[in-house]
């Protein structure tokens, strides 16, 4: 498959800009890699997105994630391979990702309580950054239909 256009943040200079200084604030957060490859991921599988996936599943490799980790994220409820934040950053990605598959609140108390318990304030919001950040480029490379393994250039 090939893409219908460049991706946008290439076309329009300021918005890669923008999207860098993004990157740069939540790696501020202090939140461990192997948290934010998982919570990219998911959130990837979730809006079918294959370029994210591909990259997430790379750099959660570079990471220092296992194969065996990266085969589970997609039923990582039932797996026993991640920690109690693990799990906690998991639900709250996939709680911010499908906000229009519920009534009422979009991130449920629990949700939120339950990532509160293991994450302060900074490293919640660089948890939200990469949770909205990913859902960004989901939905760009979704509509320009990105290839899995593209490089922008």
């Amino acid at each position: 498959m090939n893409a219908r256009m460049k991706n946008p943040t290439m076309v329009l200079p300021d918005a890669m800009k923008g999207v860098q200084n993004l990157f740069k604030a939540m790696h501020q957060g202090g939140v461990p890699q192997e948290i934010m490859e998982l919570v990219h991921l998911r959130a990837s599988q979730i809006n079918g997105c294959s370029a994210c996936v591909y990259g997430g599943v790379d750099s959660a490799k570079k990471a220092g994630m296992s194969d065996e980790r990266l085969h589970a994220v997609a039923a990582w409820r039932e797996a026993p391979f991640f920690t109690d934040a693990e799990r906690a950053a998991l639900a709250l990605a996939e709680a911010a990702t499908r906000i229009a598959d519920r009534s009422g609140q979009a991130v449920p108390d629990d949700v939120w309580d339950e990532a509160a318990d293991h994450f302060d304030e900074q490293q919640l919001a660089a948890i939200i950054l990469m949770i909205a950040t990913t859902n960004f480029f989901n939905r760009i490379n979704t509509t320009v239909q990105e290839p899995a393994g593209a490089t922008w250039s």
